[in-house]
């Protein structure tokens, strides 16, 4: 069975940080990407950033670039994501996402990713 489980999210105030895990099963983790993504109320999915075994440059968005940090932990199937001087803008349900890829780059788009994990809330209080 695929899993992807978040966690570590929380209340945070303005300027904080707080660290993601999304913790994988079921599936060769080395032929999949990660994705990080976020949903505010009323808004659309986003990704947030993105990072894979075929190609050593992580992406972010350009609205988190500088601040949050992706990582990998291969041995423990386990994607981290490091959310540093947190915003009020970055409150959001944070999923992880995975896609089956083998190439350089990333993609973006929700629809092309596999599986998705079930979410974490992420709250920055000003």
């Amino acid at each position: 069975e695929v899993q992807l489980v978040e966690s570590g999210g929380g209340l945070v105030q303005v300027g904080g940080s707080l660290r993601l895990s999304c913790a994988a099963s079921g599936f060769t983790f080395d032929d999949y990407a990660i994705g990080w993504f976020r949903q505010a109320p009323g808004k659309e999915r986003e990704g947030v950033s993105f990072i894979s075994n075929s190609d050593d440059t992580p992406y972010y968005a350009d609205s988190v670039k500088g601040r949050f940090t992706i990582s990998s932990d291969n041995a423990k199937n386990t994607v981290y994501l490091r959310m540093n001087s947190l915003k009020p803008e970055d409150t959001a349900v944070y999923y992880c996402a995975a896609v089956e890829w083998s190439w350089y780059g990333t993609t973006w788009p929700p629809r092309d990713y596999d599986y998705w994990g079930q979410g974490t809330q992420v709250t920055v209080s000003s």
